[in-house]
């Protein structure tokens, strides 16, 4: 499991396993966030990047909600 460093800058890039710990969530979650909800994130060289400002602000607004309408 990815450990996160005591302080993380908010203005840096995250990796896929930082943002799962970040949250708390499970991996699995996180890619379902991705492809449903519109969780922010950006594709580098074929591996997921986040931004936390934008991960805090698309919490803050509900993107993680489970009142959200889902896909299926």
């Amino acid at each position: 499991m990815a450990v996160l460093p005591e302080t993380i800058h908010s203005d840096r890039w995250i990796s896929l396993q930082e943002v799962y710990v970040y949250l708390g969530v499970k991996l699995h979650t996180i890619m379902r966030w991705i492809e449903q909800c519109g969780m922010p994130t950006s594709k580098v060289e074929k591996l997921w990047r986040f931004k936390i400002t934008d991960i805090d602000e698309w919490v803050k607004k509900g993107g993680a909600s489970d009142e959200r309408e889902v896909i299926k």
